[in-house]
């Protein structure tokens, strides 16, 4: 899909689980862009009574935490592992979410704007990566994803069937456009965001001189 010359460059992210998709979103957050979070969207979603109650008519009040709300750590251990179960989750929650990320990356394209960010951990399984301009891979050594992972309370079996239910790495890193090292320093993973920002103000300065604007 070609960007409108006048409206803002969607940019999707790919990536291994706890490859620094959301901290890489915030870096060109700083800088201006608009993000479009499947995480945030989902808390939402989580929290919408309808969807709370089909939640606890299939996994029971267990999966709530003291204040009667989802608890995203109890459901994710009930359903990752589980293809069914998991899939069940995705029935209840992945309409409601995949709508509305598709409204706002739609809102966002036609706004003013650099660039449109997309946050969501399935992008392609989710066939979001059609709505995107083009796709950033973030590349990130296992141990590094394996650490973040750990620091989120998961272990190596968690993350490994997590990422069952996902594209291989190789798969995602063959269809993007552009690569970015999230595995190393903040600071040099900002330094390359800052260098492909600046390749989109280029990119969106000469569509400008070719509208005569």
């Amino acid at each position: 899909m070609s960007p409108s010359k006048a409206h803002p460059v969607v940019l999707g992210f790919l990536g291994g689980i706890a490859s620094g998709k959301t901290t890489v979103a915030r870096m060109f957050a700083d800088l201006g862009a608009r993000v479009v979070s499947a995480d945030e969207l989902g808390h939402a979603v989580l929290a919408q009574p309808q969807i709370r109650g089909r939640i606890v008519a299939r996994w029971g009040k267990e999966v709530l935490d003291e204040g009667g709300e989802v608890d995203r750590k109890k459901l994710g251990r009930r359903v990752f592992g589980d293809g069914e179960e998991l899939r069940a989750l995705e029935a209840i929650t992945h309409p409601a979410i995949l709508a509305e990320m598709r409204r706002q990356i739609g809102a966002a394209r036609r706004a003013a704007g650099v660039a449109v960010v997309v946050d969501a951990p399935l992008l392609m399984e989710a066939d979001l990566d059609s709505l995107c301009d083009a796709l950033v891979f973030l590349e990130c050594p296992r141990e590094a994803r394996l650490a973040r992972a750990v620091a989120r309370g998961w272990d190596a079996a968690e993350l490994e069937r997590r990422e069952r239910f996902q594209r291989p790495l190789e798969v995602k890193r063959r269809r993007a456009s552009f690569i970015l090292e999230s595995g190393a320093s903040l600071e040099t993973t900002f330094q390359q965001v800052q260098e492909l920002w600046q390749r989109l103000l280029g990119q969106r300065r000469k569509r400008r001189k070719r509208r005569g604007t």
